[in-house]
């Protein structure tokens, strides 16, 4: 998706070189060292239903593993020879990294608030997908003003994005995720649709989640339990809604300029990342 992105952004603003394949080789390297380090970090022994890296080769190789794809595609990016490139590339990866040392502070709480977790999206997903589009719109020498408007576009759908994943985690089933489903509260995390069900204050439905985070796990409280409490609570419609709403925003950033393939491709973006089931 996010070197699609770019190469849909670098073709929408008249751009055919290949700089644009280098740099979407360059942000899927950075997003494949993120999701390594990642799996370290909440010990993860499936990604997209196959054994992770740190599973099949411990912690310590699978941490040096991420850190050289981080250099490979800074490397690759150097090529470029553009200081812009490189201070977009080095300010989305900034943001990831202090997006994952901010959810680290909230692992196991149950207080945290929509701005909370939008935020915690806004750095860990919507700014890798910002940067995408930003990238494409500087291979095509936008002015300032269609540079953000791209980088905007690129927000909101990475916001969309995430929305879309919390609510799988709810809704999808093993196959579909390639992992175990509320496999993000079993490692701590409290996404918005539980976030939006726990709003009300009522006590045992708080108790419930506090003792899946004290367990990290489901031995006193069954998973339908949860599904079912977010479910009923109709956190899943809001969320649903504001996902919605951001790929509304990312379409209105595109300004009507949707006569050419590309626009069109990027007009359906939101629409795809909203329908997707995995």
């Amino acid at each position: 998706m996010r070197p699609a992105l770019l190469l849909l952004t670098a073709g929408f603003c008249n751009y055919r070189g290949p700089s644009a394949i280098r740099l979407g080789a360059v942000v899927e390297m950075i997003h494949s060292a993120t999701l390594i380090h990642d799996d370290v970090i909440d010990e993860a022994g499936t990604r997209r239903g196959r054994p992770s890296a740190n599973s099949r080769w411990g912690n310590h190789m699978s941490v040096l593993a991420g850190d050289w794809l981080y250099m490979q595609s800074f490397q690759m990016a150097l090529a470029e020879r553009n200081f812009k490139i490189l201070d977009i590339l080095v300010e989305l990866t900034q943001n990831m990294v202090e997006g994952e040392l901010l959810q680290w502070t909230k692992l196991g709480r149950i207080d945290l608030t929509e701005q909370d977790a939008l935020a915690l999206a806004s750095r860990k997903t919507a700014c890798l997908f910002s940067g995408c589009a930003r990238l494409g719109a500087v291979l095509g020498g936008q002015n300032e003003v269609a540079e953000q408007a791209l980088a905007d576009y690129g927000c909101y759908v990475g916001l969309a994005f995430q929305l879309v994943d919390d609510l799988l985690d709810f809704t999808a089933s093993p196959e579909q995720l390639g992992k175990p489903v509320l496999s993000d509260l079993k490692e701590g995390k409290v996404t918005l649709p539980l976030i939006y069900a726990l709003q009300d204050g009522e006590s045992a439905r708080q108790r419930m989640v506090a003792t899946v985070l004290e367990e990290k796990g489901f031995q006193s409280v069954r998973p339908e339990q949860i599904t079912a409490l977010v479910r009923n609570s109709g956190a899943l419609d809001r969320a649903r809604q504001l996902a919605v709403d951001y790929a509304l925003r990312a379409k209105a950033c595109l300004n009507g300029r949707v006569n050419s393939d590309f626009g069109r491709a990027l007009l359906t973006v939101p629409d795809f990342i909203l329908d997707r089931e995995s």
